[in-house]
């Protein structure tokens, strides 16, 4: 299914739980949060993530090339496309990095 049609379907992955009507304000800083950790990552890959119309996130590479990913579990797929390598969670590198990210 393409970006489009699964945003216009409306079904929310598993990571993203609907919440009743009184619970979306605090939804939306969780999706926040997210974003924030996950970009915590993907910085170190050359890419960045935004939130695109409370359902889907925008990817974006340092070289402008963008994809919409419908969550976060299709997020990493389409980030190593993007960057023409793997995103290793456990990469020695990344690690480093992320304990010491102004080196």
């Amino acid at each position: 299914m393409c970006s489009l049609c699964g945003m216009l379907e409306g079904q929310l992955h598993w990571t993203e739980s609907k919440p009743p009507a009184a619970q979306v304000h605090s939804q939306w800083r969780e999706r926040q949060a997210r974003v924030r950790l996950v970009n915590a990552v993907l910085q170190h890959y050359g890419l960045k993530l935004t939130e695109w119309s409370g359902k889907s996130y925008v990817l974006s590479s340092r070289t402008g090339r963008t994809v919409i990913v419908d969550n976060l579990s299709e997020l990493w797929g389409q980030a190593e496309r993007l960057c023409g390598r793997r995103c290793d969670p456990l990469d020695e590198r990344l690690l480093v990095w992320l304990e010491h990210p102004s080196r």
